[in-house]
């Protein structure tokens, strides 16, 4: 199936990327202290194949303390007039509660109007881009003119440290990013995608209204995961991701044929090292151009594009300035991709969080 079968491209005018900052948890935990649990050669192949080497992983804070501290610097950085943000956008699996949504409790944390409008968004691997996507068409369509997209996972939580596919890989934080109406800007070109038939390949079966209990859940493994932790198929994402990922690359390229030099950066999803170096030899990707920075972090969800951007040091002067490529694929099965051009981006530094006392 050609790209242009399955991939629409979205046009979206008129906004500007502001800023991004990135938040992670100070507790570090290294992948090397799994060998006694899993024996040392295994995790030495882990370590190896994931490029993994240690992660931030929570306490007790939620994605939510995660996202509050990387705004709370962004605003301060940029010296944010908290009134002129008119919507807010709170993107994560990992929610502080069943209801209310999270984004109203952020809402009032960050003592923004109570003439924002604040909505959740359930999105994991794609979720950061997807929120690109919302944001700015919500922008471009005169419905907003400032947008504060948060984006964190607390994945740590709700991982079997049992269970050897995924306990070495995830780690945990939040991001927040700034956008803006501006005439001056080039477009953005989006492809989004959703196939729902792989929704079972990456699941946490249990603790939401399909299964309350966990009596349903065909996955749990007696001493390795239970109904309520993540299942991961590694094999089935694999394929996945070598079907669609691809071909997305593909139709954002084709869809800007103007670009002459081509894109400065391709940032996706930070899954693993293998699948990245995969990805990118099977494109033929100028590797010097495509970031892999999951060494000290992992595999951290919706908030890995944002923190990659962070962490590749792609900035001068705290300014990050080219033609980006971006995308995330992977739960649901869900992908998105986009091209946007950096016009001196502001990137905060890096905010480390501790052990929250009395959670919100």
């Amino acid at each position: 199936m050609s790209a242009s079968n399955f991939e629409n491209i979205r046009v979206v005018n008129n906004v500007r990327v502001e800023g991004i900052a990135c938040s992670m948890p100070e507790k570090v935990s290294e992948v090397s202290d799994l060998a006694e649990k899993f024996g040392a050669e295994s995790i030495q192949k882990i370590m190896a194949s994931t490029g993994v080497f240690r992660r931030h992983v929570v306490d007790s804070e939620c994605s939510s303390d995660l996202c509050v501290a990387a705004a709370e610097r962004l605003m301060a950085d940029l010296s944010v007039d908290r009134s002129s943000i008119d919507t807010l956008i709170f993107v994560s699996q990992t929610h502080d509660h069943t209801l209310p949504a999270t984004a109203c409790i952020l809402q009032e944390r960050l003592q923004l109007s109570v003439g924002v409008a604040a909505f959740d968004v359930a999105l994991g691997c794609s979720g950061y881009v997807y929120g690109l996507w919302l944001a700015s068409s919500l922008i471009s369509g005169g419905g907003s003119r400032r947008v504060l997209l948060l984006v964190g996972d607390t994945i740590s939580k709700i991982v079997s440290g049992e269970d050897r596919s995924v306990a070495a890989l995830f780690g945990d934080a939040g991001s927040a990013t700034l956008l803006q109406y501006d005439e001056s800007t080039q477009p953005m070109s989006f492809a989004l995608g959703t196939d729902g038939r792989g929704a079972k390949n990456l699941i946490v079966p249990a603790g939401g209204f399909r299964d309350r209990n966990g009596d349903l859940s065909q996955v749990s493994e007696p001493e390795v995961r239970g109904a309520f932790d993540l299942f991961m198929n590694g094999a089935e994402i694999f394929a996945f991701t070598l079907a669609r990922v691809p071909s997305l690359v593909k139709a954002l390229h084709e869809s800007r044929s103007d670009l002459g030099a081509g894109i400065d950066h391709y940032v996706f999803h930070q899954a693993n090292k293998f699948m990245l170096e995969h990805l990118a030899k099977r494109m033929k990707l100028p590797r010097e151009k495509v970031v892999l920075d999951l060494e000290s972090v992992g595999n951290t969800s919706c908030t890995s594009i944002p923190l990659a951007l962070s962490l590749a040091d792609l900035e001068k002067d705290n300014r990050v300035t080219g033609l980006m490529m971006l995308a995330g694929f992977g739960v649901g099965y869900s992908w998105a991709g986009c091209i946007v051009d950096f016009d001196k981006v502001w990137v905060s530094e890096m905010s480390y969080t501790c052990a929250v006392k009395e959670p919100v």
